[in-house]
């Protein structure tokens, strides 16, 4: 696994053993930044990564000139391989780790009032998380007007239309992977 593109380009990152953790495959990373930037200015973006593993999406983000990553991982194997990660690509000074259960570190970033322009969610593919994450991002109003939700799922698992104020925009396949985008209800 690798940065694809930017500053950190070609710079190899850790993964932890084990199947614990499931790193998007670069070639998904590579498919899914070049539809974020047919459609979105990555540069200067505020992005959040919920259940980042590795931090290879945000990572990805912050390598293509994102202004801040908020990366939020419970599994401390996982946390510890990401710091790592960030050295590594040496972008770890615009980004923030919270080591937390993800509704709790939500709930935390509403408190500071913080907003996202894109937001990634690559839980666990068997969690519960795929409603409840979305439904609370949305009512703690963390997306920012014209921002993108992007979940990753398994193939046979199709996301609903909704989710919460978000409204599906478009579904990609890659091999067992889904990427499904979602924009605020409205815009």
């Amino acid at each position: 696994m690798r940065v694809i593109a930017g500053k950190a380009r070609g710079i190899r990152l850790a993964a932890p053993r084990g199947m614990s953790t499931r790193p998007t495959a670069d070639r998904v990373r590579e498919a899914l930044f070049s539809i974020i930037q047919s459609r979105f200015e990555l540069e200067g973006a505020r992005v959040l990564d919920i259940c980042a593993g590795t931090g290879s999406l945000g990572i990805e983000a912050l390598s293509r000139e994102a202004a801040s990553c908020c990366f939020i991982e419970y599994d401390r194997n996982a946390a510890a391989i990401l710091k790592r990660n960030l050295v590594a690509a040496h972008c770890g000074e615009r980004a923030e780790i919270l080591e937390q259960d993800a509704l709790k570190a939500l709930r935390l970033l509403s408190v500071r009032r913080t907003r996202f322009d894109i937001v990634f969610f690559d839980p666990p593919y068997a969690s519960g998380m795929y409603v409840t994450v979305p439904e609370m991002l949305c009512s703690l109003s963390l997306l920012a007007e014209g921002g993108l939700f992007i979940a990753e799922c398994a193939t046979r698992n199709v996301l609903p239309d909704h989710l919460g104020a978000l409204v599906k925009d478009d579904r990609r396949v890659y091999g067992d992977t889904a990427l499904e985008l979602y924009v605020l209800e409205g815009e």
